[in-house]
């Protein structure tokens, strides 16, 4: 039923089918943090509809201080007032109590104990980024390499394993005006990481102190070896909670030291991508990283190029690094394989690359057109493209 209120406005629905059509419109508003509807994560606490066809929403945030709360305040008066009209809805926000928070991480985790979800039998297909040596922007590719696949549909989540040059936060913006990478929300023992671009990223910059001396972020040295590495890597793939991810990217440190060793452990299934400069030079120390991987039991998918020609007004290319780096890393990692490493791409020298790393916006969104991204879009086609190998996983199907 429904009638005319006091006022002359339009009919409203009786308080019983007012409530029914709020809780259905609030399915459509998304944590911005979890990524999933409200209604899923037991966040709605009661929607109340009076005779005069007003509501009132009652909303559980995960925790104190939620950094999401004004979002998700205005997502939820949005959504109450598509049905009950314009200045007709309240929105009051409460905390979960611990038994709510409890319940909500072990409904995320689907029951199950803290474990790796991206190990053997994982259908997330998990992309590590590696490089002989540090400088060849490896970081700057696998951020744009993030993006672009976010960009192309996919649900795609970042780890930054660069514990020593962390850089991933900056490159996508999710720094401060001090340089202070943004922090991640803890619900108990589970880690919320933040989302750039459509990315989730976690990284060790969001949890090291400022400096005493620079009060930059950036400026503080994270000097660990060893055990605590591979301690710092497994909680990032155990506590962080990345949801259903299509695509997991790891940037790796430069070299063939203990990050690389741990992923080797904690990410057997990985295919490696890596990254070098045209220089000949570079292509021994490149080609060792991958040897490195195929020795933990990865797979090499490919082999990019950053730095290549730069093209000049007239039309000539200006080689500052050399070429034919990049065809010759794919080359030695072919060589003696049935299944041949190709060069994915061959990222120019760009002044919008260096310059959407600096701006924390990825030059595949920042300038799509330019030859950089195109290359990057290239590489990110090529690699979402890769079947999904499911040798030895178990498939959740029956014969009847």
């Amino acid at each position: 039923m429904s009638h005319a209120d006091s006022g002359g406005h339009s009919p409203v629905l009786d308080p019983t089918a007012l409530e029914a059509a709020v809780r259905a419109a609030l399915t459509s508003v998304i944590d911005p943090e979890i990524r999933k509807p409200i209604t899923e994560l037991d966040m709605v606490d009661r929607v109340v509809a009076g005779d005069d066809g007003r509501v009132e929403v009652g909303i559980r945030l995960t925790i104190v201080g939620c950094p999401a709360s004004d979002r998700i305040e205005r997502d939820v008066r949005q959504a109450a007032e598509s049905v009950a009209g314009a200045g007709r809805a309240v929105v009051e926000l409460s905390v979960m109590t611990p038994e709510q928070r409890a319940a909500l991480t072990e409904r995320l985790r689907g029951g199950r104990a803290r474990t790796n979800p991206f190990g053997p039998g994982t259908l997330t297909k998990v992309l590590a980024v590696t490089s002989g040596k540090g400088g060849v922007g490896k970081s700057t590719i696998t951020a744009n390499l993030a993006v672009a696949l976010a960009a192309r549909g996919l649900a795609v989540g970042l780890v930054d394993a660069d514990v020593h040059g962390f850089s991933i936060p900056g490159l996508l913006g999710l720094v401060d005006d001090a340089g202070l990478a943004a922090r991640p929300t803890r619900v108990d023992e589970m880690i919320l990481p933040p989302v750039a671009h459509g990315v989730k990223v976690i990284s060790i910059g969001m949890f090291v102190e400022p400096s005493e001396a620079g009060g930059r972020a950036s400026s503080t040295a994270v000097a660990w070896r060893g055990p605590m590495l591979h301690r710092t890597l497994s909680q990032f793939l155990t506590d962080v909670y990345f949801g259903d991810l299509d695509v997991l990217l790891v940037d790796l440190p430069p070299g063939t030291g203990d990050v690389a060793i741990s992923l080797g452990q904690l990410l057997p299934n990985a295919e490696v991508v890596v990254v070098t400069t045209p220089q000949p030079a570079a292509a021994d120390v490149a080609e060792r990283s991958g040897v490195v991987a195929r020795q933990t039991g990865q797979r090499i998918v490919g082999v990019i190029e950053n730095m290549a020609g730069l093209v000049q007004p007239g039309g000539e290319v200006l080689e500052l690094f050399g070429a034919g780096g990049g065809e010759l890393v794919a080359e030695r990692l072919s060589a003696g394989r049935d299944e041949p490493v190709p060069l994915l791409a061959s990222v120019p020298l760009s002044m919008a690359l260096r310059q959407g790393g600096d701006a924390g916006v990825p030059v595949v969104i920042a300038a799509p057109d330019d030859p950089a991204a195109r290359a990057i879009e290239a590489a990110a086609a090529r690699l979402a493209a890769l079947p999904r190998d499911l040798a030895g996983r178990r498939l959740d199907v029956s014969l009847r």
